[in-house]
């Protein structure tokens, strides 16, 4: 499987993330499923609501998620939310225990970005296995 990220929005994934450093950012990824191509094609800002640690943790506002099923669902043309993206503030791009036990949909892409204070490094996709026992990473484009 395979994630299509344009780079306007992976732009905009980053800055999101260094702007909200040292805290997690957090957000949506609307787009559509093509077999094993799953193309992003808006990302959607949310803050982070975590009751937990901003720095470890994330939340992503249910208001925004609940607003944006209902408008996809008005638009009828095939955009769906197919995931969500965070960023690992001083920590690798990768998934960690946290984000393991905040799995609840499995189709959902994950996209993880690594930020200091210097910036950004690495982006990267993940997708949970179905028995939710770890993520798999997945090619991004």
């Amino acid at each position: 499987m395979a994630v299509c990220l344009p780079d306007a929005l992976e732009h905009r994934i980053r800055r999101h993330a260094e702007n909200c450093y040292p805290n997690e950012a957090c957000g949506l990824l609307t787009g559509h499923r093509d077999g094993e191509l799953i193309t992003v094609t808006d990302v959607h800002e949310s803050e982070n609501v975590t009751d937990a640690d901003p720095k470890t943790g994330f939340e992503i506002d249910p208001k925004l998620r609940f607003d944006l099923m209902r408008a996809l669902e008005a638009a009828k043309d095939g955009t769906e939310i197919v995931g969500h993206y965070h960023s690992h503030p001083d920590h690798p791009a990768e998934p960690s225990a946290t984000d393991l036990s905040m799995t609840y949909e499995t189709d959902f892409v994950w996209l993880i970005c690594s930020v200091t204070e210097a910036g950004t490094t690495q982006l990267n996709a993940f997708k949970p296995r179905e028995d939710r026992s770890r993520f798999e990473p997945l090619e991004l484009r």
